[in-house]
């Protein structure tokens, strides 16, 4: 049975680098696969609008590799988001979510380096209660490289995966889409290079059985 999809990130890249190839397999499967960014992740530099497009204009086409509908750029502040009334967040994202009615949604890790990242999850758990009806049946925290394994050491914050997704199979699209994104990309060893995207998938494979994976951890998963 096909299942609706949604990614709620804070920057566009973000969802290849923590979600692509997981992405990817939901697409190849039949499923609809919504992605939706809160900030355009080119702002907190000084950038203008011609560089916000270029970025949105790289976010459609690796939506169209990884086989996911148009994305929808929710325009708050890039890193800002900790200066807008969380309120109106959570209820940008809350007409997403009511539009594509997902069952399963995928965002950031709560205790990501990045602000905007940790405000995306608390605003995306708030939109996505589950009160009666809801469609969302489950809720999973990705991992984005240089970001979520820069924050601070805290055992409350650290991320515990417990659900490994095999990409073996959509490792070459996970990496065209993240082409898409190549001025966002870093020399290696900086670990928003392709070599440790790669290398990342294969540590999180090898720790459950599998040539590549890519790790989440379960906020929220009910059977009905």
């Amino acid at each position: 049975m096909t299942q609706r999809i949604l990614v709620v990130v804070a920057h566009p890249d973000d969802e290849v680098l923590g979600a692509g190839g997981t992405l990817a397999r939901h697409a190849a499967a039949g499923d609809q696969v919504y992605i939706a960014f809160l900030a355009d992740g080119v702002g907190a530099r000084g950038n203008d609008k011609a560089a916000a497009e270029h970025r949105a204009t790289a976010a459609r086409r690796a939506a169209t590799i990884l086989g996911a509908g148009k994305p929808h750029f929710l325009g708050f502040g890039d890193n800002r988001l900790d200066s807008v009334d969380l309120l109106d967040i959570i209820q940008a994202v809350e007409r997403v979510v009511a539009d594509s009615k997902p069952a399963i949604v995928y965002t950031h890790h709560a205790g990501d380096l990045n602000i905007d990242h940790g405000i995306c999850h608390r605003a995306v758990l708030t939109a996505c209660r589950p009160m009666p009806g809801s469609p969302v049946r489950a809720i999973y925290a990705m991992e984005v490289p240089s970001s979520t394994e820069w924050a601070a050491p805290s055992a409350g914050d650290a991320f515990l995966p417990s659900r490994f997704v095999d990409i073996s199979a959509v490792q070459d699209i996970k990496r065209r889409a993240l082409e898409a994104y190549a001025e966002e990309m870093r020399p290696f060893p900086h670990p928003r290079s392709f070599e440790a995207v790669e290398a990342l998938a294969k540590w999180r494979g090898a720790s459950a059985g599998l040539s590549a994976a890519e790790a989440f951890m379960v906020l929220r998963d009910i059977e009905c």
